[in-house]
């Protein structure tokens, strides 16, 4: 009943502050603050699956829930510095779980191992712009080399701080910032930044006060560009990330190449130990007609595994549905094909198969670990009429591994998003 009465009251309150033309401070004009104000809800229906084949512990994770996202995003109030306001609205309702079979990731989990009902939070953010460039504060949802909030269920992770991206200078843009919160993808508290312990990597997950980072991110011409991203979890690792990527158009299709190289190492007080690991990675990928062919090579080089941030999606080339590759010495190959059979005249519907094998992991019990995993989705949007914007996807993934639990996973989402302003 809490978390329906702060749904039902807070939160449209919120919103209706947040597009109204009171919330903008006295003697400043609405003008471009409301007219420019959009609004759109997003809505997300998943069945989520992992059936675990062998080991100790829990056989199955298996749920079923609806998620809703109302998201209004303000214009800018006129002046050489315009300001404004973004909100998130978003609720979670659970269809279907069951104790036995908690932790996809859809809905939290209480201390009697029950799922709740529903849950909801509110996410705001105050914005301001001068000329070209913008600053942020408040509820972020920043998409860096670096760290990359999870969006892969109902509702996505978010993070708590304040960014600024600067785009004065032609081809160029950097960003900086500082995050002290996230939000999981499933939970409604605030809590301290921790650190990933993926198959026990790091001996624990440790909490960090904040997380920093500043990049560049250069256009050289329009078939090349470069990135360099400096980040650190305090006191826990700090992490360099240069990236460049071009694409050429080579016969009938186009051929796009990415290079990426991650170097981790401790940070300040080195809460989780020393840290040692260059991430080398390399993807090649060749798109003709509705065709596209991948190719993707990453190697884990040094003493530990690769470190980011607990909940986020780290940027790697053969992070895939269920693993990453990441362990310390790791080597992985990855072979991908993607169909759009808009070629067939059947747009919005298409297809992805990938295969990724890795082998070299050092494990933390010690010995030597391999594994690998096939993915499969199938999606279809429709393109127009009274249910443009209605999807319908289905991702199957199989895991098998020397070292961890081997998993089979089969997803179902039907999702849809209506403009509203």
């Amino acid at each position: 009943m809490q978390t329906r009465l702060h749904f039902t009251r807070r939160i449209p309150a919120a919103l209706l502050l947040a597009s109204s033309p009171v919330f903008v401070a006295p003697g400043v004009s609405a003008a471009g603050f409301v007219d420019n104000t959009t609004a759109t809800l997003s809505t997300s229906n998943i069945y989520f699956n992992r059936d675990f084949r062998d080991g100790a512990g829990q056989s199955k994770r298996e749920e079923w829930a609806h998620g809703f996202i109302l998201n209004v995003k303000s214009g800018y109030t006129p002046g050489t510095v315009g300001f404004g306001i973004d909100a998130m609205a978003m609720l979670g309702l659970k269809l279907d779980s069951s104790p036995d079979r908690t932790g996809t990731g859809l809905l939290p989990v209480n201390d009697d191992g029950r799922a709740p009902s529903e849950y909801s939070k509110l996410n705001l953010t105050a914005k301001a712009r001068v000329s070209e460039s913008t600053l942020l504060v408040g509820s972020l949802l920043p998409k860096l080399p670096t760290l990359n909030p999870n969006t892969s269920r109902i509702l996505p992770q978010t993070f708590e701080g304040g960014m600024a991206t600067i785009n004065e200078i032609d081809d160029l843009s950097i960003s900086m910032g500082r995050l002290t919160k996230t939000k999981y993808r499933n939970s409604t508290d605030a809590e301290d930044l921790t650190s990933n312990n993926k198959n026990r990597r790091f001996g624990g997950s440790f909490t960090s006060d904040h997380f920093d980072w500043v990049g560049l991110d250069y256009r050289f011409m329009p078939s090349l560009a470069g990135s360099y991203h400096l980040a650190q979890l305090d006191d826990i690792y700090r992490q360099h990330f240069i990236g460049l990527s071009h694409q050429l158009a080579l016969g009938e299709g186009s051929l796009k190449s990415e290079l990426r190289v991650a170097d981790s190492s401790e940070q300040g007080t080195a809460k989780a130990g020393d840290i040692d690991n260059q991430a080398w990675q390399a993807l090649l990928s060749y798109a003709i007609g509705g065709h596209r062919f991948g190719f993707n090579l990453q190697k884990m080089r040094g003493d530990n595994a690769f470190p980011y941030i607990n909940g986020s999606n780290p940027t790697l080339a053969n992070f895939v549905q269920i693993n990453d590759f990441a362990e310390a010495g790791q080597r992985s190959a990855q072979v991908r094909y993607d169909y759009n059979f808009a070629e067939q005249g059947l747009p919005g519907l298409s297809f992805m198969s990938r295969y990724t094998k890795g082998d070299q992991a050092e494990l933390v019990a010690g010995g030597e670990g391999s594994d690998w995993e096939r993915n499969t989705e199938l999606m279809y949007v429709v393109q127009a009429g009274p249910m443009k914007n209605l999807g319908l996807r289905w991702r199957n993934a199989s895991y098998r591994s020397s070292y961890a639990r081997d998993v089979d996973e089969n997803r179902l989402i039907v999702s849809y998003s209506l403009p509203l302003l």
